[in-house]
């Protein structure tokens, strides 16, 4: 299975499958950083591997389902010669364990937790005396964009929300120090990175663990100064509670987009009870109205958990009308898992599956009608653009600050230039739109 060097020496492949978030994938690409340097060439396709190396999702049950059945394909693989060492590493193991898994799925080789790079070495290689080397060196995987990247700044979470296993998985917070980051986010950018996107399970808890105060306005301002003017800041995963004014005058005031993901999960505030998490229907109101007052375009995405045990009715009707008042850009929501382990899954008063489905066809539907309103608020404006892919008659696919790539919509750009490539930014006219995507021109001379 192994290729062959220049020199005729040769060398061992290693295929990388990551499942699950964005945070998962800057794990893989430092974790195959540390098998490159270890003497693996990362391929594309798992037939012919020699090591077919699996990173994990644990966080709720469709997810681990859907991650046995990508282990169970690979075992298979592996029993008709297409694949050598099966390795299974992240959530999945931090959260059941390599004992408990390995003897529901004997065949696979090794596991390892997300984290722990000299476990992961030594299981890919099956050599028990080495040690991981230095992970500071990111590998970008075969088939994925290098003009957009995600900057992880913090590891773990510090809230105990019923309904979550995240603490549990990926233990307390840990933020990372702030000329770390900066390194790293200049590195990304020298391979080519034109957007960067920030990620933790909570970016306004950054630096907390560190005693910084006003942690991600200070990370924000070391970013900018350190990177070039042309480079795109985008904000992901940022509690309710943690949105001040400062930070959102912070956000309009340099070069960080004005789109923010703010989970509110729900806006009945038994229901937030409930779930442990802080707030109520006027308080996280206030927070998307400030931030239009502050700039009428803000693109404002939210998620929201429709079920949890003990949601009535009426509970279910406010966070309607929430939705209503808020009129946010984007809204994604899903029914309540059950999640062995934590609180919500031994509540009383659970939602039956099809109150769930019900619920949750209501609300996407309503959702769909503001998100359209949205949308046709910029219709004839010009936006910078940045483009995606290009096809050969000339037209292309892009993201404007209002779009975030793998969640978002995506913009057709009709007439675009022959000569541009991804990452590029131009300008555009909206000519139309659809409650997730927009259509445009070119606009001439640019």
């Amino acid at each position: 299975m192994s290729g062959a060097s220049a020199g005729g020496t040769a060398r061992r492949t290693v295929f990388c499958l990551t499942m699950g978030c964005s945070k998962n994938s800057v794990d893989s690409e430092k974790i195959t950083g540390v098998l490159r340097r270890a003497g693996y060439d990362v391929v594309p396709e798992a037939d012919g591997a020699d090591v077919c190396l699996i990173n994990t999702c644990g966080f709720i049950r469709p997810a681990v389902e859907e991650n046995i059945a990508g282990i169970l394909d690979m075992v298979e693989l592996k029993s008709s010669g297409g694949t050598g060492r099966v390795v299974v590493v992240g959530c999945l193991v931090n959260r059941y364990g390599a004992s408990t898994l390995g003897q529901e799925i004997p065949d696979v080789d090794a596991w390892a937790a997300n984290d722990d790079y000299g476990a992961i070495l030594r299981a890919v290689t099956g050599d028990l005396a080495l040690w991981a080397p230095d992970c500071s060196e990111r590998f970008r995987l075969p088939g994925t964009a290098r003009h957009v990247r995600y900057l992880k700044i913090s590891e773990g979470c510090d809230r105990r929300c019923t309904y979550c296993a995240i603490p549990s998985i990926r233990g307390a917070l840990r933020s990372s120090p702030v000329d770390e980051i900066v390194s790293e986010a200049a590195d990304l950018v020298t391979d080519g990175a034109r957007e960067l996107c920030l990620v933790a399970q909570d970016l306004t808890a950054y630096g907390r663990d560190l005693g910084i105060k006003d942690g991600l306005p200070k990370l924000i301002d070391a970013l900018e100064t350190s990177l070039p003017g042309s480079v795109w800041l985008r904000l992901l995963y940022l509690q309710p509670d943690g949105v001040s004014v400062k930070l959102l005058e912070r956000v309009v005031s340099g070069r960080v987009l004005p789109y923010l993901d703010i989970p509110i999960q729900h806006a009945s505030q038994k229901v937030l009870s409930l779930m442990g998490r802080p707030g109520s229907y006027e308080g996280l109101l206030c927070k998307f109205r400030l931030a239009r007052e502050i700039n009428p375009d803000f693109a404002l995405r939210t998620t929201c958990m429709v079920g949890f045990p003990g949601e009535g009715r009426d509970d279910f009707d406010l966070l309607l009308r929430f939705l209503g008042e808020a009129r946010l850009d984007r809204v994604g929501a899903f029914a309540f898992s059950p999640e062995e382990g934590t609180p919500a899954a031994s509540m009383p008063r659970q939602v039956a599956s099809s109150t769930k489905k019900s619920r949750l066809d209501r609300l996407m539907a309503l959702q769909e009608g503001i998100s359209l309103s949205r949308q046709r608020l910029f219709l004839g404006r010009t936006l910078d653009v940045m483009i995606d892919a290009l096809s050969a008659d000339g037209t292309a696919e892009g993201r404007s600050f209002r779009e975030a790539a793998e969640a978002d919509g995506l913009i057709e750009i009709r007439g675009a230039r022959g000569d541009l490539a991804p990452g590029d930014v131009i300008k555009a006219v909206i000519t139309g739109v659809t409650e997730h995507d927009m259509i445009a021109r070119a606009a001439c001379n640019v």
